[in-house]
């Protein structure tokens, strides 16, 4: 399976115990959703590979303690320790509303209240402080905040996505 085909769930950050646990810290706001895994792609080298669970529970907040088929002492523990967990797009739980994946909004078009249609959702920025829509229109590039105040509506029906941009931000990409 390739990475692409796959999303970030989380890393392992260290040991639990000296049978080989280890917690992962998960990159998620719905941590329960993953208490029940049966297994998992560990990113090893530049590789995806399953990882099967024999338990796995949550542990405080955001942190998963996973025993792992595969590894049953600290040294074995140890190697995991840093890698990044991921598991198939398709295991995402559906979002509604105007909540939505990254992933599933590229390609969408944004709409804006006043300007109309301001272009196609090439990519989500999400490095910086603020995650930016990188919005495509013509031969410009636009980065519109991703915003509860700003996005009025997703319509996955028909790939749109209706914002309200600050008043003079199109104008500066289009103008």
């Amino acid at each position: 399976m390739r990475k692409e085909d796959c999303f970030y769930l989380g890393k392992v950050v260290s040991k639990y115990s000296f049978k080989g646990e280890v917690l992962v810290k998960l990159d998620t706001d719905e941590p329960d959703i993953y208490e029940n895994m049966e297994s998992v792609l560990v990113s090893l080298g530049n590789n995806l590979v399953p990882f099967f669970i024999d338990r796995c529970r949550l542990h405080k907040s955001n942190l998963l303690r996973i025993d792992f088929e595969e590894v049953k002492d600290e040294p074995t523990a140890d190697k995991l320790i840093g890698s990044e967990l991921y598991l198939p797009l398709t295991m995402l739980p559906p979002l509604k509303g105007n909540k939505f994946y990254f992933h599933e909004v590229i390609g969408f078009t944004l709409i804006d209240e006043v300007h109309g249609n301001i272009g196609v959702v090439e990519s989500i920025n999400d490095s910086a402080s603020q995650d930016l829509f990188e919005v495509k229109k013509e031969d410009k590039e636009l980065l519109i905040p991703l915003s509860d105040e700003i996005i009025i509506k997703v319509d996955r029906e028909n790939k749109t996505i209706l914002v309200k941009t600050p008043e003079g931000l199109v104008d500066l990409y289009l103008g």
